[in-house]
């Protein structure tokens, strides 16, 4: 069986952030700044389609390396995968394919094999496309816009999103007038 690795036009990611639902974001939020260190460099603007949700960074200067996301009301379930959930765990892990052109290599792919793509967007610091794991574990496949685009205000780029098509030619569209914040 050919795997997509097997392809000389398919790169493999590296790993880009990881989000983590949690009971308490304040609680977690001590145990990421205080006890492992990292900062808080970000946080979405009510009202947003996730909810409660802050973004933190390491020892380097990229966007973000690990996100936490408020669990919703458990009562309220999700019939698939979804930005917001209402258990604790993995949210969805951030695979990064390193260019532009590796990303529309690899969503075509996934088109093509017929993976349904959940969400695609530009990110403001990212453009990205959503699938789901056979468990309904959410990976976001994505590549970081130019840093000059979105160091100015890594919030207001945290807290950008548009929408783009999900089926159809317009999945593999994708422009390079990126928004500057």
């Amino acid at each position: 069986m050919s795997t997509p690795h097997d392809k000389n036009d398919l790169a493999g990611p590296g790993l880009s952030h990881l989000v983590l639902n949690v009971r308490d974001l304040d609680a977690s939020h001590a145990f990421y700044t205080e006890v492992l260190g990292f900062v808080q460099c970000g946080e979405l603007d009510p009202p947003n389609r996730v909810g409660r949700m802050r973004f933190y960074r390491g020892n380097t200067n990229h966007h973000h390396h690990i996100a936490l996301v408020q669990t919703r009301d458990p009562a309220e379930p999700a019939s698939r995968w979804s930005m917001i959930r209402t258990t604790v765990g993995i949210n969805h892990i951030a695979l990064d394919y390193g260019s532009r052109e590796a990303f529309l290599a690899r969503v075509r792919h996934v088109v093509e094999i017929g993976v349904e793509i959940m969400q695609r967007g530009d990110h403001g610091m990212t453009h990205s496309a959503y699938v789901q794991d056979p468990d309904g574990n959410g990976i976001e496949m994505l590549y970081d816009v130019p840093a000059e685009a979105w160091e100015g205000d890594v919030n207001a780029a945290l807290n950008f999103w548009e929408g783009l098509p999900l089926t159809g030619d317009g999945v593999l569209e994708d422009s390079t007038d990126y928004t500057r914040f």
